[in-house]
């Protein structure tokens, strides 16, 4: 499954010509962002590649559901949690994620 802005590489998906993993666009996007919003969070992305990345989403869900599904179950082995085993990392991730959180708060939703 590949197309002009989504290639398959390295057991993963991501936009073509860059890092960024077809699963970060479609996370903001399941969180209701919009493509321009997603586009400011990805600065490198074009925004015809984060709606190429959507449409690639929107025309392959099923599978792509799958893959994510897949590739959650291997970020959380029923080992020690994140929290406990890194916990300075933890922290810095939390801290982060609240401070996108505050960031999108202000930002008006399309």
């Amino acid at each position: 499954m590949q197309s002009e802005y989504v290639e398959q590489r390295n057991g993963g998906y991501y936009v073509v010509g860059t890092r960024v993993s077809l699963e970060s666009v479609v996370w903001a996007f399941q969180e209701g962002l919009s493509p321009e919003a997603i586009q400011e969070d990805f600065p490198l992305l074009k925004l015809a590649q984060v709606y190429g990345a959507i449409a690639f989403y929107l025309d392959h869900q099923s599978e792509i559901d799958k893959y994510m599904e897949e590739v959650k179950a291997q970020l959380e082995p029923g080992g020690v949690p994140l929290s406990e085993e890194n916990p300075e990392l933890w922290d810095r991730l939390q801290r982060a994620k609240a401070q996108m959180s505050e960031v999108r708060q202000g930002e008006p939703r399309s």
